[in-house]
Formats: structure tokens, sequence, C-alpha cells
């Protein structure tokens, strides 16, 4: 699944808090330094491939007339030149992989600046980081259906894409998230 910019610290407190819940780590700085390492580096990764898709989006539009009158599907061919142009821009296409690496970049970042220690080895870390991008991607979207829910049970109905929404959609999600000792 691909991970969107406001996941980035919800993932990132997840790898934290996770961290520090391993028998085998031990933080130097805290919670709240780890967490803001991790969420800088996958915020860089989103980025990426915003950019890349930004591309994307441009040579279609380039060539738009000429995918019409070919009848080309819009969304078939979006993902052929994504995956021609991913390496060009450093992305990652294969989610497992991806995040993967992104577990990598992240473990080296930590023990580059002294933020954690530990006592076992590096791939031991590094899967911990992983699980955590994974269980938190595996779970957000329920936890979102359970938030959506509940707004449609206020009393007063709020309108989806207001600011009331949002501000209501944020605090609900960060206390399912609490529920579930993902923050």
């Amino acid at each position: 699944m691909k991970i969107g910019k406001p996941h980035a610290p919800y993932i990132a407190n997840k790898i934290a808090i996770d961290l520090l819940n391993s028998s085998f780590i031990t933080m130097s700085s805290g919670v709240e330094p780890v967490a803001k390492a991790a969420k800088d580096i996958i915020e860089v990764d989103i980025q990426k491939e915003l950019a890349l898709e930004e591309r994307v989006y441009e040579i279609m539009e380039e060539n738009a007339d000429e995918m019409e009158f070919m009848q080309v599907d819009q969304r078939n061919m979006f993902w052929l030149i994504k995956k021609r142009l991913a390496n060009e821009y450093g992305v990652i296409l294969s989610y497992e992989d991806r995040y993967s690496d992104l577990s990598h970049k992240i473990l080296d970042n930590l023990i580059q600046n002294d933020l954690i220690e530990f006592n076992v080895s590096e791939n031991m870390v590094k899967n911990i980081i992983f699980s955590s991008i994974e269980s938190y991607l595996e779970k957000f979207e329920e936890i979102e259906d359970r938030v959506i829910e509940k707004i449609k049970n206020y009393k007063r109905k709020l309108i989806p894409g207001s600011e009331e929404y949002d501000i209501v959609f944020e605090k609900l999600y960060q206390e399912e998230l609490k529920k579930i000792g993902m923050m």
C-alpha cells in the first residue's frame, strides 16, 4: 500500500513506540528524536514518489492527443510510465522492497545519530521497523472506517472535507491509535 503524507507521523510514532517496547533497544535521547528521524526519512521517500508521479502526469498531458487517438487506457499508461521512470527518481515500486529499504534507512540514521543502542543484530532491529510500517498500514483502513462510522453517528452532521470535519476526524483518529497502542 502507498504511504500518504498524512500517515508519516503516525508510522514514525509507531516505529518509535515499537523500538521503545523492545527488550533489546535503548534510546539515548527518548522517543521524540527517534520518531522525528523516522518521519523525516519517510517524508523524503513520499516526496520522491510525488515528484515521480508529477512527471508522469506531465508526460501524459504532453501526449494526451496521441493517447486519445490511440484509445490508450489512462491508468495502464500511468503505471507503465511510472514504472519506466521509477529508477531515475529513486523510487522502489514494490511495497515490500520499499518498506525494507525505508527500514534500513531509518535504522542507519538512528545508529548514525546515536539515537538508539542495541546488543543484537541490526537485522533484528530493522525487522521491528519493517513490522511497524506494515502493521500500521494494515490497521489504518480499519481505524479510518471506525472513525468515519463514529462521525456518522454524531447528532450534528459534519460535512466531509470541511475544517470542522477534519478536526474531529483527526482527534478521533488519534484516539483510536492510542487505544491500540500506536501512539
